[in-house]
């Protein structure tokens, strides 16, 4: 049983207990209960977790929580659902999960982009203002680490950028940026390692928004307390 799982299943639990035992409408309406956003595949996205992932990313982008409007807030959620999507796909795919090492350097980046983190005193409480624990987000740093690998395992052996790409790419819009920023342009033979890969990272951008769409549509996904949009593929609304 897989960690949300498990909570999930805990609230629902706790809403039933709520049902059954409450003494008094009055008492009931006061109870806070963990509501359902969406399925995935039978999989629950509750509040909390919607939440949650909110506050992970306004900390990890150095945004307040009240700079999210409504469209940001329902592109965490189908980031949620995509990281749902391919959290399945883990149970068939080997690739080197990320270590403890590798979660904590990542930690350490996201810290240094606050001034008062510095001291342990000062990080935590930042961490209190994004309603997060530290062990929260060592979780979800090392879940996003495991879904990057998953997704390089998966898509990058199937690309390959030829030379001509490169000399295209060198050609038509390495070159012009240099000289618009009035640098000097290094040759095709010093740049053409860095240039193929951030053609095979764009190639494996396009690649994974092809399978998502793919796994979305063949899956199913409910959106029980959102309206989706029209456009989603495979998204049901109740």
């Amino acid at each position: 049983m897989t960690i949300r799982t498990s909570r999930a299943l805990n609230a629902l639990a706790l809403a039933i207990l709520l049902s059954v035992f409450s003494p008094s409408p009055a008492h009931a309406a006061a109870q806070v209960i963990d509501r359902i956003i969406a399925t995935v595949n039978g999989s629950l996205i509750l509040q909390s977790d919607w939440d949650e992932a909110l506050c992970l990313e306004a900390l990890l982008s150095n945004r307040s929580l009240d700079q999210f409007n409504d469209e940001d807030r329902r592109a965490v959620l189908d980031r949620l659902i995509d990281q749902e999507l391919l959290r399945e796909q883990m149970k068939s795919a080997e690739f080197a999960h990320a270590t403890d090492a590798e979660v904590s350097a990542r930690e350490a980046g996201a810290r240094k982009q606050y001034p008062e983190a510095v001291s342990d005193e000062g990080w935590q409480a930042l961490l209190a203002r994004y309603h997060l624990t530290e062990k929260e987000l060592f979780f979800h740093i090392r879940r996003e680490i495991d879904l990057m690998r998953l997704v390089d395992a998966r898509l990058r052996p199937a690309v390959e950028i030829d030379s001509k790409s490169v000399e295209t790419y060198y050609r038509e819009q390495f070159v012009p940026r240099l000289k618009q920023s009035g640098a000097s342009a290094a040759p095709l033979a010093e740049v053409s390692g860095k240039i193929r890969e951030l053609l095979t990272e764009q190639k494996v951008g396009e690649l994974l928004v092809s399978w998502l769409h793919t796994l979305r549509s063949e899956g199913d996904v409910r959106l029980p307390g959102v309206t989706p949009p029209a456009s989603d593929p495979g998204v049901q609304s109740q």
